[in-house]
Formats: C-alpha cells, structure tokens, sequence
C-alpha cells in the first residue's frame, strides 16, 4: 500500500494500524483470473486481500508490501501467507512468473508520477503475456470536501488530486484517463473497466474504478537481453 520512494513513514507508523477498506470484487476476478494462476498481490498491506484470495482458492498468491511494519503485522494475522517486504525494482521475480496481479487501492497511496511509473512497469514485467493485471482505484471525487482538498495542495505538490489527512497521510485521486494511461504504457491493454463506491480509511465514501487489463505479447524491446525497466 505504500511508495518505494517517499511517505513510507507514514505506513510504518500509524497507517500500519489501519483497517483497509477496499473491496475485492470475487465475480470480476473469478472473470479473468482462474484459480490455478500464480498471482502477485502488489501492495498488500498486511496480506487482508491475499487472505481472501486464499480463501477463494487460489493456492500461488504471494503478497509484497514495502512497509516493514504492515508486512510483519501480515505474518502475524495470516501466519500461512507468503508475504514479502521488499523496497523498490525490481522485484526478485523473474520476468513473466505470474499470471494475474492485483494493484488495489495502491496508487492512491503514491502521489508521485514517477513512483508510479515504476510500479505498474514492474508489474508488465512480471505478469507474463496474456496474464492479467486487476486494478482498482479511487479516481478525482466531485464533492466539494474533496475538491477542495484537492485545490489545497494542489500548489504544495504539484498535482491536482493530491492531499493530505489530518493523520499524516498522503494520498492521490486520479483522472481515470491517467490510470488507463499508466496501464497502456507498461504493456496492458484495457479488457474491461466497472465503476461503484468504496468506504474510506476515514470512514467516508468514494467512487471508485476497478479495470482489468490484459498484458500483450511481447514486443522486440520486451525480449530477452533487451533494456528493462528502470529501477524505482
């Protein structure tokens, strides 16, 4: 749930001790994602959707999370997860061995474009052609509380969407435009989008945006011995 580069303090103090919220949609990924495939929960937090995917059934998930603090609370409420901590890219996977991805409610954790970047790149990398990325999000919200968060910091960061909360944290909605755009450039093409609300982890609600994406086949600067992408 959390950046490679910045704001990791505060997910290895008091965002550690949150309750996440964000919804897994099980028919969306019964959909696209069959029980058998190997499946990288990116941004995991403390394992609560890696959990779930156990449950469903699917026996290759592993979760990673580069905040120390979640993933060590991970191992303790889900003691038979494999859960990983590990801070920037690449990740020690090799290139195509996963079959499915989840990226959930982790870019609004990463106000920064190139962080960003790098974290859907290294997902293309790692999901192998014909594989599936799930990624749900929360997209600019039209309300005025949230509107004018958004104009607040606006300046102070540089980006229209990012704000902070009263408890330390970071966080960005996006143009949706942009998160289709982020998936299309690492090497995914767009199968399906659905759209519906989410609890908060301030007890609000928000709108948000689930797609699903298939990784294309690779191209002639995807194959072996050619330049991958850049470390984050």
């Amino acid at each position: 749930m959390t950046s490679p580069q910045g704001f990791l303090g505060f997910w290895e103090t008091t965002g550690s001790a949150k309750t996440f919220t964000h919804p897994l949609d099980p028919a969306l990924l019964d959909a696209y994602v069959p029980r058998a495939a190997r499946v990288l929960d990116y941004g995991c937090g403390y394992g609560r959707l890696t959990a779930e995917l156990a449950g469903l059934g699917y026996r290759e998930v592993r979760g990673v999370d580069v905040s120390a603090a979640l993933i060590e609370r991970g191992r303790r409420e889900h003691p038979g997860l494999d859960l990983m901590r590990w801070a920037g890219f690449p990740l020690p996977f090799e290139e195509g061995s996963f079959d499915a991805a989840l990226l959930f409610a982790v870019l609004t954790c990463v106000p920064g474009d190139g962080d960003q970047s790098a974290i859907v790149g290294e997902l293309g990398r790692l999901v192998r052609p014909g594989g599936v990325l799930y990624l749900s999000d929360v997209p600019l919200q039209d309300d005025p509380y949230n509107q004018q968060r958004y104009a607040r910091f606006a300046q102070r960061y540089g980006t229209y969407g990012v704000f902070e909360t009263p408890d330390g944290g970071v966080f960005r909605h996006h143009p949706p435009q942009r998160l289709r755009g982020l998936v299309r450039a690492a090497g995914f093409s767009v199968v399906t989008e659905r759209v519906g609300s989410v609890a908060t982890l301030d007890g609000r609600t928000a709108g948000r945006l689930q797609i699903i994406a298939r990784r294309e086949a690779a191209a002639a600067s995807d194959a072996p011995g050619a330049p991958g992408p850049a470390s984050g």
